[in-house]
C-alpha cells in the first residue's frame, strides 16, 4: 500500500521520514615540506601539500568525516578550535582526550557540526607542531531557511593571521624542554604569506565582502585593519553581533571574527595589515585588497595600529550579541536569558609563572599541568582515572602560596550546573583562554583583582556567546556557562609556550545517568595507548542521533 493510500485509510497516521544530515568527506595526507614564508627556508607541516591547510566549508548539522594519514616521523593530532562536539569529546583531538596518530598510520575523525554557525579553524595539538603549520579555516554556514542578519556578500574569504618563527617546531619544543622561553617571533603572516609574496584579495567596486579572520599564531595579539576601509563586525565565534563599524580590531590568539568590508574607495590596491599588540617589539604582516578595475599599486604608509590597553578594553565592551538574529535554529540567539540564572559555583583561576628545578613553568592556581601518557578521557572510560590524573589538585580559588607543583590536573564539573569562571592575570603580559566543547558568555573584564562586587559591572543581557576570552595585564575577566556537555574538556592558554609548559587543565563533566542521550560511547576506531593499550574496544560505533 502506498503512503497516500495509508493516509486515506488512516487519516490520523503520521508518516515521518527523517533524512540524515549531509556527509562531507575529506582525505588528508600530513607531510613535511620546505616552506619560506619569511624568505628563510624551513621545514613546515603540510596537509595535502598545502600551507596553510585546506579549508573546510560546511553547513549546520553536517557530518564531517576526515581520514588523516600521518606521514611525519612523529605522532600527530588535529583539534577543532571552537567546534563544539556535543556529547562527543572523543573527537576533540587534544592529547587529554585522544591517543595520537602514530607515524605511518591513519585515523578517521567523524563529528557533527551540530547546532552551530560561524568561523573557526583547526590546528595540530601535539607539542609545538602548530608553529610549523597544519592549520586551516573551518566555516559553518547557516542552513538555507535560517535567516542571516545581513545580505549575502559577493564573496567569503578566510583570513588566517598569526605570528611566525623561522625555527622548526622541533627546535622550539627543545627550547621549552630546556626550560627557556621562546622569545620574540620572526614575523607575522596572513594566510601563510607577507611582504612581496603577500596574499591578494580581489574585489569589485561597490560590492561587499565577508572576511573570516582567525588568529592562528602561538604568542601575540594582532591588530587587523584595512587601509582606507572600515569593517562592520557581524559574527564572533558562532554568534551574530550588533553590527558596529571599526577601523581596526584586536584579534587575540585563538580568536575568530567575521567582518563585512565594502569596496567603496578609489580603485587601487590597499594594505591589509596584521601587527603585534602589547609588545615591546613591532611586527607587521601584510596582504593586499585589490580592486578589479584598479591600476595603481600600493601607496602611502602602512596604517598604524592603536596604542594602549584602553582602546582594546573599550572595544571588547562594545561587542554585543544580536538578540534578534537567528542562530543555527530559527529561534533568536538571545532567547536564552543567562542573566536570570543563579550561579551555583565560582571558580577563580590565576595564572602564574616560575621555575621548578631550574626550568621555566607556567601554572593555574599553582598547578602546572603535566601531560599524561594515557589520555584522561580513555583512563576515565576504563575506570583508571585515579591512576592517571588528580581531580583534587586545582582549588576553586588561587592559593596564597606561590609555589608551583606539577600534576595532571582535572577540575570536577557537576553536570547541568550554571557556573562562573573568573580569570585573574597579575602578570605584565596579556593572556587568552579557550574552553573546548562549550560556548560561554563573556560577561565582564576589569583592571586589578576580581571581587564579588565586580558582578555589578557584568553584562547580563547581551554578552557575546563565544569560546575564547582575553585577560589583560593586571586585570580579570569573567565568563558564565552551563556545564551541560558531558565529556573531558580542555581549558588552556592559547599562547602555546604557556600551554606546553603547564598553563592548562581539563574539566571532567560526567553524566550522572551514564546515558547515550548525554554522551556518546567510545567509537569503534578509537586509538588506544598508555595504560589502556590492550583494553577491549566497542565492536561497533554507537549510532549518533
Amino acid at each position: 500500500m502506498s503512503p497516500l493510500s495509508l493516509l486515506a485509510v488512516f487519516p490520523f497516521l503520521c508518516l515521518c521520514v527523517i533524512a540524515e544530515n549531509p556527509y562531507r568527506y575529506f582525505t588528508w595526507d600530513v607531510t613535511y615540506g620546505t616552506i619560506s614564508p619569511l624568505g628563510v627556508p624551513q621545514q613546515g607541516i603540510l596537509i595535502n601539500g598545502q600551507f596553510p591547510g585546506p579549508w573546510i566549508n560546511s553547513t549546520t548539522n553536517d557530518n564531517i568525516v576526515i581520514n588523516v594519514f600521518n606521514h611525519l616521523d612523529e605522532p600527530f593530532l588535529l583539534s577543532w578550535n571552537g567546534v563544539q562536539q556535543r556529547k562527543d569529546s572523543w573527537q576533540d583531538g587534544m592529547p587529554g582526550t585522544n591517543c595520537p596518530i602514530l607515524p605511518g598510520t591513519n585515523f578517521t575523525y567523524h563529528f557533527q557540526v551540530k547546532d552551530q554557525i560561524g568561523s573557526y579553524y583547526y590546528f595540530p595539538s601535539v607539542g609545538l607542531q602548530k608553529a610549523s603549520g597544519a592549520f586551516g579555516g573551518l566555516r559553518i554556514n547557516s542552513r538555507m531557511y535560517i535567516p542571516v542578519p545581513f545580505d549575502p556578500p559577493a564573496d567569503d574569504f578566510t583570513v588566517l593571521v598569526g605570528d611566525w618563527y623561522t625555527k622548526s617546531h622541533k627546535v622550539l619544543r627543545q627550547i621549552l624542554d630546556d626550560g627557556k622561553s621562546l622569545g620574540r617571533p620572526a614575523g607575522v603572516l596572513i594566510n601563510g604569506k607577507t611582504g612581496e609574496q603577500a596574499d591578494k584579495f580581489t574585489v569589485e567596486p561597490g560590492k561587499t565582502y565577508r572576511l573570516r579572520i582567525s588568529n592562528v599564531g602561538i604568542k601575540n595579539t594582532l591588530n587587523f585593519r584595512i587601509q582606507g576601509h572600515t569593517m562592520k563586525l557581524v559574527e564572533i565565534e558562532g554568534s551574530h553581533t550588533m553590527q558596529n563599524e571599526y577601523d581596526s580590531i584586536d584579534v587575540h590568539v585563538g580568536q575568530s571574527f567575521s567582518v563585512l568590508v565594502t569596496a567603496n574607495q578609489a580603485p587601487k590596491d590597499y594594505y591589509i595589515v596584521a601587527s603585534t599588540r602589547f609588545t615591546r617589539y613591532s611586527l607587521n604582516g601584510t596582504a593586499v585588497l585589490h580592486y578589479s578595475n584598479g591600476k595603481a599599486g600600493l601607496s602611502g604608509p602602512i596604517p598604524p595600529a592603536p596604542i594602549g590597553i584602553a582602546y582594546s578594553m573599550n572595544q571588547f565592551r562594545s561587542f554585543r550579541w544580536n538578540l534578534t538574529a537567528s542562530a543555527a535554529r530559527p529561534n533568536p540567539q538571545g532567547s536564552y536569558h543567562y542573566g536570570n540564572i543563579n550561579i551555583t559555583r565560582t571558580i577563580r583561576l590565576a595564572n602564574t609563572m616560575g621555575y621548578v628545578n631550574g626550568k621555566l613553568r607556567y601554572a593555574i592556581n599553582g598547578v602546572s599541568y603535566k601531560q599524561a601518557r594515557t589520555p584522561l578521557k580513555l583512563a576515565d572510560y576504563y575506570g583508571m582515572g585515579s591512576k592517571v590524573y588528580n581531580n583534587q589538585s586545582i582549588p576553586d580559588e588561587p592559593p596564597k602560596r606561590k609555589a608551583i607543583t606539577i600534576q595532571t590536573a582535572v577540575v570536577e564539573g557537576e553536570y547541568r550546573t550554571f557556573i562562573e569562571i573568573v580569570f585573574e592575570n597579575l602578570e605584565r603580559s596579556l593572556q587568552t583562554y579557550h574552553l573546548d566543547g562549550y560556548s560561554f558568555f563573556a560577561v565582564g573584564i576589569g583592571a586589578g583583582r576580581w571581587s564579588p562586587e565586580k558582578r555589578k559591572t557584568y553584562n547580563l543581557v547581551d554578552a557575546v556567546s563565544r569560546t575564547n576570552i582575553q585577560v589583560y595585564q593586571h586585570s580579570w575577566a569573567a565568563i558564565l556557562l552551563t556545564i551541560d556537555n558531558a565529556g573531558m574538556w580542555n581549558l588552556r592558554s592559547e599562547e602555546w609556550e604557556r600551554q606546553y609548559l603547564g598553563q592548562q587543565l581539563y574539566i571532567r563533566v560526567p553524566s550522572p545517568y551514564k546515558s547515550l542521550r548525554d554522551e556518546y560511547d567510545m567509537p569503534a576506531n578509537a586509538l588506544l595507548c598508555g595504560l589502556v593499550s590492550n583494553m577491549k574496544k566497542p565492536v561497533v560505533e554507537t549510532l549518533k542521533q
